[in-house]
């Protein structure tokens, strides 16, 4: 597989190298022994799918607070998203700044998200599959999130919302300092 580091401490996009033949192609898209040589998380406890009806449905921006922190790796499995994450580590140089990456079913990248980012996404196609795998168990006690359009971030969605939960319109803002 091939890390590409993001602009944002310790986020990685994920590419495979498939090995093709005239069956199609075989690829790898996870070893344990990558991820602890990198300095990741090397175990999953938690694999989750959501399925996005409409082109321009958003979730997030979520993540989870202490001892409940997520490391995640996201595939878009069936579809595209505009997917983004932001950096939330006070002691982090990247500290409140964001950055996003397409995935889809055609391009098979993969995004490693690192504890202490917010996480969420934009479908870019109607009938969109996101697969999570996830370092930590949810907890609903420890859940939080900042709201999508959140000035503080300037996110640049590439198009208007269609569909997004309550729970996400109302998130509140973003303040800096703020400790996760």
């Amino acid at each position: 597989m091939k890390y590409t580091e993001l602009p944002l401490n310790g986020a990685y996009l994920v590419e495979i190298e498939p090995i093709e033949d005239e069956r199609g192609y075989f690829a790898r898209t996870w070893s344990r022994q990558e991820f602890i040589d990198l300095g990741f998380e090397p175990e999953f406890i938690q694999y989750s799918i959501s399925h996005n009806h409409k082109k321009g449905t958003l979730r997030g921006m979520h993540f989870q607070i202490a001892p409940f922190e997520e490391m995640k790796v996201v595939q878009c499995t069936q579809g595209s998203i505009f997917d983004v994450i932001i950096d939330l580590c006070p002691e982090s140089a990247t500290y409140g700044q964001w950055t996003g990456v397409e995935l889809s079913a055609d391009n098979r990248r993969m995004l490693y998200i690192p504890k202490c980012f917010a996480h969420g996404f934009q479908t870019l196609e109607d009938n969109t599959d996101v697969s999570y795998r996830i370092a930590n168990h949810y907890s609903p006690d420890h859940a939080r999130g900042y709201r999508y359009d959140d000035p503080a971030f300037g996110i640049e969605w590439p198009l208007p919302v269609s569909v997004i939960s309550e729970r996400d319109r109302k998130y509140s803002p973003f303040k800096m300092g703020a400790v996760v």
